[in-house]
């Protein structure tokens, strides 16, 4: 029995200092953060709808029905269509993408005439605002011009049970620097004070800590 009790020992041992070696491993920082990717909207009033991957883009080429077509936008921000493979399209607005592409068409066709729209919006990471932590429904949302705290909320279903809303962060990049806000959504949400909404932009993240009981 002692001869098995001092196999089982070592045998505990051995494991734990497999584990404590493995876990070593995985404490070391990573080589960089990630970038900080500032959106181009600084005001609500001034947001414009910028193409991002996996939208679906309607490219319409007067006279050309061969060449319209839908074309959905690649994870790098390209498409390809029938004349051009390659086109950088994400981060711009549809309007600009047509005047681009009536430039490139240009060499194929005389004076073309082009329209885009879109379907499916998703926009660039930069344009999305996210919601992180508390929320019923943590995700990641497409912005609406004066979308406000309330509207991500009620996107998201509001509050866990154990959320500490009124120490929300809101986090924002502002001239090439991470900001960070103090929200009061227990105020807002549990209390009905309007006073503690505010407007959100693209690229804003809300993080929703959990209370300490």
């Amino acid at each position: 029995m002692e001869s098995m009790f001092k196999q089982y020992s070592l045998f505990i041992l051995f494991v734990c200092f497999g584990l404590s070696g493995c876990s070593s491993q995985n404490t070391s920082p990573l080589a960089s953060s990630a970038t900080l990717t500032p959106s181009l909207t600084t005001q609500a009033d001034q947001y414009q709808y910028l193409i991002g991957p996996g939208d679906n883009l309607n490219i319409f080429v007067w006279r050309n029905p061969e060449i319209s077509g839908s074309f959905v936008v690649r994870p790098d921000g390209m498409i390809t269509t029938s004349l051009v493979e390659d086109i950088p399209v994400s981060g711009k607005t549809p309007t600009q993408l047509a005047r681009e592409i009536e430039e490139v068409l240009a060499t194929y066709l005389r004076e073309p005439i082009v329209t885009v729209t879109v379907a499916g919006f998703n926009g660039p990471y930069s344009e999305q605002v996210r919601i992180v932590g508390e929320a019923t429904e943590p995700k990641a949302l497409n912005y609406s011009q004066y979308m406000t705290v309330l509207d991500v909320m009620i996107a998201v279903g509001g509050l866990t049970e154990f959320a500490d809303g009124n120490n929300t962060a809101l986090v924002r990049i502002e001239n090439g620097q991470q900001k960070q806000y103090r929200v009061r959504l227990d105020d807002l949400i549990r209390k009905g004070d309007v006073s503690a909404n505010t407007n959100m932009l693209p690229g804003d993240i809300l993080i929703i800590p959990e209370a300490w009981f």
